[in-house]
């Protein structure tokens, strides 16, 4: 049975450890929240990321420029992009904006890495399959994009952990996840309250972070052709 809320009086002096005791459900399930949100913008931003990438890769002019202007994105700062995000009027606050901001930041790694990727297959190979026959989309999908996938999932896995902690600030916005609860502690940054809703905030973004790091060096063995692991 689940204990009860803390008072006002009780938050005083709470610690992270009542915090966490009397409030585990309401953490995993912001968890549960955060991750949720992240993984949708990683498939988004995969999607979009390695279709811009095997588009791209052949002509130097076209993968600069999205190179280019994915890497912008990244010098946005979050709170700015959040804020701009829920000022158009059919995104709003909420989970909207946080999903499209989170995807143009994971952009840049995976495209970057698809392009490096799809560049650095053995040129002898390529050719070996146009001689046999192979057209340009089947030597892609068949040859060049295997070969290329370790490195595509690796730009994959480093887009996922830079935007789980980004999602945090998603609060500022009333985006779902973990940063309510540290938006949630700053406000109350006087008191051991805030600071156990804070340290709470930071150590599930933490665990996230070192889950979806398991769950990657676990999918990637499984993900690679074996002939090429």
């Amino acid at each position: 049975m689940p204990n009860p809320p803390l008072t006002s009086h009780e938050r005083n002096g709470v610690s992270f450890w009542e915090y966490l005791s009397r409030n585990w459900d309401d953490v995993l399930l912001l968890t549960r929240d955060h991750a949720t949100i992240v993984a949708v913008a990683i498939a988004i931003s995969t999607a979009i990321g390695v279709g811009l990438g095997i588009l791209t890769y052949r002509n130097q002019t076209a993968r600069t420029v999205v190179l280019q202007i994915t890497g912008v994105f990244l010098t946005i700062p979050s709170f700015a992009l959040y804020a701009l995000l829920a000022s158009v009027p059919f995104l709003g606050i909420g989970g909207k904006p946080v999903v499209i901001a989170l995807t143009m930041y994971a952009l840049l790694p995976i495209i970057r890495n698809t392009v490096a990727g799809l560049l650095g297959v053995d040129s002898a190979i390529v050719e070996s399959a146009q001689g046999m026959g192979m057209g340009r989309w089947r030597r892609l999908f068949r040859i060049e994009l295997p070969l290329a996938w370790p490195v595509v999932i690796t730009g994959i896995r480093v887009s996922t952990l830079l935007i789980i902690g980004i999602a945090a600030l998603g609060a500022v916005v009333n985006g779902p996840g973990l940063g309510e609860l540290i938006l949630e502690g700053l406000n109350n940054a006087t008191s051991p309250f805030g600071l156990a809703l804070a340290l709470a905030g930071f150590v599930g973004v933490v665990a996230l972070g070192i889950l979806f790091d398991a769950l990657f060096f676990l999918l990637t063995p499984l993900t690679v052709p074996r002939g090429i692991k």
